[in-house]
């Protein structure tokens, strides 16, 4: 009977069978749930010089990050210029609800720098307005890199998920799901109790089996027998 039980067991291991920590698994698909909710529709802007591209106001990123984490703080790893814009690298440092550490997400943001317009004379003779320090208009660099920071914090939030608007732009994504909770063994004993008295494809031999790993509390047993019957 054992081996007939064990030859059609062979299936695919569950995620939860496959971590130590089963709490803290919870835990984090309680959380991942969280944060693949949609965001508030008041929320969500759309660009005002991009066409059909949505955001979500830092503001409203940084008052999640309050909410929900409690306790964070941005690290600029790096800015610069590049082409006619500046950048800047940040790294968003959280900590994690499930195990208490420490962790974080890196970002980008760039932004062009605003030059000054071009002179009547300068158009009549076809002269170009070129990126050097010239032309830059006074005070470009200091609105510049806070904005850049600005849309790298945004950045690295986005990989919390949806509610920080991670899908804003996407088609086709997925709705947030949760795991099937994790059975108790109480819990495991009525559902086989169910299956003898419902499933009739029960051979007699399998049926006496069952009812004897029941009788028996045989509680190791009880994952093997569902994943045998249960539809």
């Amino acid at each position: 009977m054992d081996n007939k039980l064990a030859k059609q067991e062979n299936k695919l291991p569950t995620l939860q069978e496959l971590v130590s920590d089963i709490a803290v698994y919870e835990k984090s698909d309680k959380l991942n749930f969280l944060l693949n909710q949609e965001p508030p529709k008041q929320w969500v802007k759309e660009h005002p010089y991009i066409r059909g591209h949505k955001y979500i106001p830092i503001d409203k990123i940084e008052y999640l990050m309050r909410k929900i984490f409690k306790e964070y703080r941005i690290e600029i790893l790096r800015e610069g210029t590049s082409f006619n814009g500046v950048y800047v690298a940040i790294r968003l440092h959280y900590k994690d609800l499930t195990s208490g550490e420490w962790s974080f997400h890196d970002g980008i943001g760039a932004i062009n720098l605003q030059l000054r317009k071009q002179t009547k004379e300068e158009k009549d003779n076809n002269i170009k307005v070129d990126f050097n320090t010239v032309n830059i208009n006074n005070g470009a660099l200091s609105m510049a890199f806070p904005l850049a920071k600005t849309l790298a914090v945004k950045d690295a939030a986005d990989m919390f998920g949806k509610l920080f608007g991670s899908d804003l732009n996407r088609r086709d994504t997925l709705p947030a799901s949760m795991d099937k909770p994790r059975l108790t063994d109480e819990e495991k004993a009525v559902e086989i109790g169910i299956l003898l008295n419902e499933n009739r494809n029960i051979t007699i031999e399998d049926r006496m089996y069952i009812e004897r790993i029941l009788d028996e509390k045989e509680i190791s047993s009880y994952d093997k027998v569902l994943k045998m019957y249960k539809v």
